[in-house]
């Protein structure tokens, strides 16, 4: 199962959930404002998330409140400024985002804001702020990019008939627009497209794949 594997085999992920909130605290003692978003939906798969992004784009996603290796990668400076600025839209979550309507339960959202002295937090079910929607599609997407990323990781390991479809599915979200930081994909393409011991089909999907991100991060910087 999926949620066995990651507690055991991921040793690249680190930081017990004491650890991580600490960690988070120093960053608000040292002027580093911090974006928390989560979301708790029982019986889902995962049943809770985690998102937490520093105003200089460091990002942690964690599947669990107990989760001892969870993802650290590095957002660009447009998604993260594209956060910070939908927090302050939204008063750094100083007033609630709750609709009031009857509507289906879709998980408890929130959102956290900390910046030194400054610690705001808004729980939600439904929003119809814009702003608001805007920034939980943002963390969605970001939650999306790092399960398929979880996904990768495991068929690259431990089921390599499985990775051409794993990286489709990532290919699909790319096309889509719904991944974020795909730089942190690279490592596991370059593994597989380098490694003949893969389908030949995804290892050419992986070559290709990993070019069109090293090329679209080279865009984004020449923009810049």
């Amino acid at each position: 199962m999926r949620w066995l594997w990651r507690s055991a085999t991921r040793l690249m992920r680190w930081l017990p959930m004491r650890k991580l909130v600490l960690f988070c605290a120093a960053l608000a003692l040292h002027a580093e404002a911090v974006v928390t978003y989560s979301k708790y939906f029982k019986g889902s798969r995962p049943e809770s998330q985690f998102i937490i992004v520093s105003r200089k784009g460091e990002a942690i996603y964690k599947e669990a409140a107990d989760d001892q290796q969870p993802l650290k990668f590095q957002l660009s400076d447009g998604e993260t400024a594209q956060i910070f600025a939908l927090a302050d839209k939204l008063g750094k979550f100083n007033h609630p985002l709750e609709s009031g309507l009857k509507v289906a339960n879709m998980g408890q959202k929130t959102f956290r804001f900390e910046d030194g002295e400054v610690k705001n937090e808004v729980k939600f079910n439904y929003s119809l702020d814009p702003d608001a929607q805007a920034l939980l599609d943002l963390f969605e997407r970001i939650s999306e990019t790092e399960q398929k990323y979880i996904e990768l990781d495991r068929t690259v390991h431990f089921d390599k008939l499985g990775v051409n479809q794993a990286i489709l599915e990532v290919e699909i979200s790319y096309e889509k627009k719904r991944l974020v930081a795909p730089q942190q994909f690279l490592p596991l393409l370059d593994r597989v497209a380098k490694n003949e011991s893969y389908l030949h089909m995804a290892r050419e999907r992986a070559a290709g794949l990993a070019d069109a991100f090293r090329n679209n991060q080279t865009a984004g910087a020449n923009q810049q």
